[in-house]
């Protein structure tokens, strides 16, 4: 009988992971007998008593937090079992994770395998990485019906999957977890790859698909060589991609193909329209380009969805408000998800932001349990409005909120802050445009 092996899934933005059933089909072509378990959608963690091997999957801040509480269960569950972490944030919090297992790499297929059968006393291990990719195995995901789903302005929900075309990025913005990883390189995940998980999961149900790289057209001619054959195999599944602001404009003649071929959804990280702050971040566009590449999509036909990062170390009261003037004067209060307004700037370890004098001189020491640096800012009364904003949107998670009522009760919280009062109707607050979005609320 093959020896046991899991991976678990902690929390994946509402996706079944591309990298979760990439590391399944390895451990099964390596003997094991693997079982995926999804925390995010109920699945139970006292299914890995009697496992010899547990992985993690640690892609993003929130599911290293909770994986980091699944392993300490899972000691207790299986205490003969090897315990493996892999993912981007693996490598990142390298020093906290080893006390519970072993560390992988963000490019892990060959490494976690050779963890296995070191654990197994199968195979010596296989040193370096690998750059070949095996077709994900998602037997072992639920159903997509399960994941977040995309809601159209008609209201109709579609059976969203999930794959990925490229690891990595070529560009290095200073709060970007994935830099200190990847330091500006990317990895392509082949074609004949992504087209066979994108079949298997159609077969599944799939009528929309997100394209989970960190950039979309980091490979511009590698992304539409794979759109262009989708559409022509599957001329109705619609999808969604992130795409950088520099490269929306830099790339804007790719835009049509892109919405001919299906795409209905673009989330770029404009992350705020103060010149002064994307400077600190080191985005590489400016407030004057998110405008002008925010107005390409809409003249191409493909909705937004902008994302920020409101409260950083020079967000001021007033800053704030700019902020949400003009998200309304731009007509994007329909296009920006609620959890938006509260997101606070992130320093995980290794985070370039610590480089500069303004921040370390308000981040503390890294905290294990946070998995980041806390960071006070020179402002209590910004901190104040952060905590508010946070409680309103918390308020909403798990439900499908008026963005227009959210944004409003948010404007009226951050005038009282200034100081400024509230008009009795906020009459900047337009009608919303209704857009298609994915039905999971958070964001990290």
């Amino acid at each position: 009988m093959a020896p046991r092996a899991i991976v678990v899934s902690t929390y994946e933005l509402g996706r079944p992971s591309f990298d979760v059933a990439s590391a399944a089909a390895e451990l099964a072509a390596a003997g094991a007998d693997v079982e995926i378990l999804d925390l995010s959608v109920g699945a139970d963690l006292d299914r890995v008593a009697g496992a010899r091997f547990v992985a993690f999957h640690v892609p993003m801040h929130t599911a290293t937090r909770l994986a980091v509480s699944a392993a300490r269960r899972v000691r207790e569950l299986a205490p003969g079992a090897t315990r493996c972490f892999f993912g981007l944030y693996a490598p990142l919090n390298a020093e906290l994770l080893g006390r519970f297992g072993e560390v992988v790499g963000a490019e892990f297929e060959g490494d976690l395998v050779a963890a296995y059968r070191r654990t197994v006393g199968d195979h010596p291990p296989r040193p370096g990485r690998r750059r070949r990719f095996r077709v994900p195995d998602r037997s072992g995901f639920p159903p997509l019906e399960r994941y977040a789903r995309l809601r159209l302005p008609s209201g109709e929900l579609r059976v969203a999957g999930a794959t990925t075309t490229t690891r990595g990025c070529r560009h290095r913005c200073r709060h970007c977890p994935i830099v200190p990883v990847y330091r500006g390189r990317f990895v392509a995940v082949p074609a004949e790859v992504v087209i066979a998980d994108v079949r298997q999961q159609i077969a599944a149900g799939a009528e929309h698909l997100t394209f989970a790289d960190p950039d979309f057209l980091n490979g511009p001619t590698h992304a539409l060589r794979i759109v262009r054959r989708l559409h022509a195999a599957f001329p109705d599944l619609t999808y969604d991609v992130t795409i950088k602001v520099a490269h929306l404009l830099r790339h804007r003649r790719l835009l049509p193909t892109l919405r001919d071929t299906g795409c209905v959804l673009v989330t770029t990280a404009v992350e705020s329209f103060d010149d002064r702050v994307l400077a600190r971040l080191a985005k590489g566009h400016t407030a004057a380009d998110a405008e002008r590449a925010l107005e390409v999509l809409a003249e191409v036909g493909i909705a937004a969805n902008p994302t920020f990062v409101p409260f950083t170390p020079w967000t001021t009261l007033e800053g704030y408000l700019g902020l949400l003037d003009r998200i309304s004067e731009l007509g994007l209060v329909g296009a920006v998800a609620p959890v938006q307004y509260a997101i606070r700037l992130l320093l995980p370890a290794g985070s370039r932001l610590l480089d500069l004098p303004e921040v370390a001189a308000v981040a503390g020491d890294f905290d294990p349990d946070a998995l980041a640096h806390p960071w006070r800012h020179p402002d209590p009364d910004v901190d104040a409005l952060w905590r508010e904003i946070d409680a309103v949107v918390r308020r909403e998670v798990g439900r499908d909120a008026d963005r227009a009522a959210v944004f409003g009760e948010v404007r009226r919280r951050a005038l009282h802050a200034a100081g400024r009062p509230a008009p009795r109707a906020l009459e900047a607050v337009p009608d919303p445009v209704t857009v298609p979005y994915l039905t999971e609320p958070w964001y990290c």
